[in-house]
């Protein structure tokens, strides 16, 4: 990287709205954001990767036996709490 600062002071952004993704170990973690009048949080949403898999692993256990699942599931290895954000 050049030298010099890595980042900028911005001017308040009223009525604003922003998105940022980073890759995690699960896949895109994405969090939205939306800026009231005053420039301050109104809105925001944070999302795991784990909501956007949790469907492939109904897929999985479908034609498999009940005692298979806890197996399944952990190879799986999905966040429970992600799904509340």
């Amino acid at each position: 990287l050049p030298d010099g600062d890595v980042r900028v002071e911005l001017a308040p952004l009223p009525n604003a709205a922003g998105v940022g993704v980073v890759e995690g170990w699960r896949g895109e973690v994405i969090v939205g954001v939306q800026l009231d009048n005053e420039g301050r949080i109104g809105r925001a949403h944070p999302h795991d990767p784990s909501w956007q898999i949790w469907p492939a692993l109904e897929h999985a256990v479908m034609a498999d036996i009940v005692p298979d699942f806890p197996l399944i599931n952990k190879s799986f290895n999905l966040s429970y709490s992600g799904v509340d954000l």
